[in-house]
């Protein structure tokens, strides 16, 4: 039988008692750092019933706390009420972050906490507080615990990735040879499947492999419990936990690269310590995110296949909205992309949100909360699908019914923001953050704005959130230059709690434009391929200049779909695609 929340964190309290940990930390990661983590690793979703893909928790004997930001406020407030757990709003004003918290609290206590599961740059944020790496101890309490995934693997074609698993290499370690490092440590699971050519199944959503990787000048190798790899001919493999001994193992002289904001403790305290570490972002990173000429063509392929299974869904739940719940809108957008040619399964939990529910803004649908359409209101829907030639990410805000002056006017200014993202030009050198206001603007312009990113990185036929690219209001660290053949999302929004949400999103690839006397300019080509709602559009709140942009979408979709769709779907998108005018 399975234990309450209430429960849980009494048994874990119990086991803290025993172990002397006055403070328990639990972060949403697995020994990776993934944002998405398979069964296994989701301690914090199981000790605190809160199922956000984003959060952490601090347990004392008196205190239960957890952090989340602000696309789960609202999730998190419903999940947690009742359950001891105090919510922490990441990001507002005088809200401490959990690392602060643990500083201010701890006192002369111990903090305990899994230390494969905890990055090297979260320890480094407490350096004075006394801790336990060693004790997983959610999984000493965990009834019935997902044991690790371990599922098929296969090699990605050339003709998809357009560029050897040996031409990778061979990259890397030239990045190697200039950063004088003998050995690189690589444990992203998004950075090993593209550097080696590899995808799997191992996170929902997510087509990778659990698997750690070391790189020297001559030699590959991979630590996983995966057995069916043999195309890797040339990489020597090893059982997944041995990644450790590897480490600990490693002469002194060596010189070792590793992000180690990134690598887990446990993994960066085997290193031995006569070691030179030199400490930078993966050498993959920038690689894996700038998609080579074979990339960007084939996710343009991908996003027409996408195109015509949303505008499919879109035309069907138009017509008839009173046939579906939001569970099986979500079932049909999946049944329509899986007739497309390479589909290989979604790339994040689809996000079908009617109403109210749209203003979570990553709400989830399930059996308790499941609402049926009606013929009236809002419909977000933000899905994505993996093809063999690339990943997609889409958000279309559908109007179901008449809409209000205010839906209509809200609708617009999200659209008018996310055209003049689409349409930049800016001179090479911008990073995602000097472009944010160009979403934005049209929402501060009415004193309103939203609570998330404006654009994420998307993986080739890998994680659909990859960085470095990025396009949000705050700088981070992480921050990197726009370069051509970066494909970003472009997603503003706007929520108003109890009514409804309303989201627009394409993906955008980064190109070269104009190179004059003031430089090199840049631009960027929508992918998407899916119509806006012309009913929730007001042109009388347009510039002719957007109007003009929206037109002229709205005719490419139609150009590029409607050989692919039946003579009423055809005739449906017509109209959808309409031209719009100012009176």
């Amino acid at each position: 039988m399975n234990k309450t929340i209430t429960e849980r964190l009494s048994a874990l309290r119990k086991k803290m008692a025993e172990n002397s940990i006055d403070m328990y930390y639990i972060p949403t990661d697995d020994f990776h750092g993934s944002e998405y983590v398979s069964g296994y690793f989701k301690c914090r979703e199981y000790i605190s019933g809160f199922d956000g893909s984003a959060g952490t928790a601090v347990i004392t004997q008196t205190h239960a706390g957890l952090w989340t930001d602000g696309r789960y406020f609202i999730q998190a407030e419903k999940q947690l009420s009742g359950t001891g757990f105090t919510l922490y709003k990441s990001g507002n004003e005088g809200v401490p972050t959990a690392a602060e918290y643990i500083n201010k609290n701890i006192g002369n206590g111990t903090l305990g906490f899994d230390g494969r599961v905890v990055s090297t740059g979260f320890a480094k944020r407490i350096p004075h507080v006394k801790i336990r790496p060693d004790v997983d101890l959610v999984g000493e309490i965990w009834e019935n615990r997902p044991s690790l995934p371990c599922t098929a693997v296969y090699e990605l074609d050339i003709s998809f990735c357009g560029k050897s698993r040996q031409d990778k290499i061979s990259e890397i370690r030239s990045l190697m040879t200039e950063n004088k490092a003998d050995i690189c440590l690589i444990t992203a699971l998004d950075d090993i499947c593209w550097l080696l050519n590899m995808r799997g199944q191992d996170i929902d959503y997510n087509p990778v492999v659990l698997c750690y990787l070391a790189l020297t000048q001559n030699e590959v190798h991979l630590f996983t419990d995966h057995t069916d790899i043999d195309f890797l001919n040339d990489v020597t493999i090893h059982p997944y936990n041995d990644f450790y001994s590897y480490i600990s193992e490693i002469s002194p002289e060596k010189s070792i690269y590793a992000d180690i904001s990134g690598i887990n403790l446990s993994a960066y305290s085997a290193i031995p310590k006569d070691c030179k570490i030199i400490n930078g972002k993966d050498l993959t990173k920038l690689p894996k995110a700038i998609k080579n000429p074979v990339e960007t063509e084939n996710m343009r392929k991908a996003h027409i296949k996408d195109g015509v299974a949303v505008t499919k869904f879109i035309c069907e739940i138009k017509n008839n909205p009173e046939k579906y719940t939001e569970l099986s809108a979500a079932k049909l957008i999946i049944s329509l992309r899986k007739q497309q040619e390479n589909y290989m399964g979604e790339s994040f939990e689809p996000i079908t949100a009617y109403g109210s529910h749209g203003a979570i803004v990553h709400y989830s649908a399930s059996p308790e909360t499941d609402t049926p359409l009606k013929a009236e209101g809002f419909f977000l829907c933000d899905t994505g699908g993996h093809y063999l030639e690339g990943t997609t990410d889409i958000t279309r805000t559908i109007c179901l019914g008449a809409p209000t002056l205010d839906m209509k006017l809200y609708y617009t200014s999200v659209l008018k923001g996310h055209l003049a993202l689409a349409s930049a030009v800016f001179p090479y050198g911008c990073k995602g953050v000097n472009l944010d206001i160009l979403a934005r603007k049209p929402l501060w312009d009415m004193n309103m704005n939203y609570n998330h990113g404006t654009g994420h990185g998307v993986g080739y036929l890998l994680n659909v959130h990859e960085g470095p690219n990025a396009i949000r209001m705050r700088t981070t660290p992480n921050d990197c230059v726009l370069e051509e053949g970066m494909i970003t999302s472009n997603e503003p929004g706007l929520y108003l709690e109890n009514r409804y949400g309303i989201r627009i999103e394409n993906l955008i690839l980064c190109r070269k434009h104009t190179k004059n006397d003031f430089g090199q300019f840049m631009r960027f080509d929508t992918l998407t391929v899916v119509p806006y709602d012309p009913d929730a559009v007001d042109p009388e709140f347009m510039s002719e200049e957007e109007l003009s942009l929206y037109n002229i979408y709205q005719a490419h979709v139609y150009h590029t779909l409607s050989p692919y769709l039946t003579e009423k779907e055809r005739e449906w998108l017509k109209n959808e695609t309409r031209y719009l005018f100012r009176k």
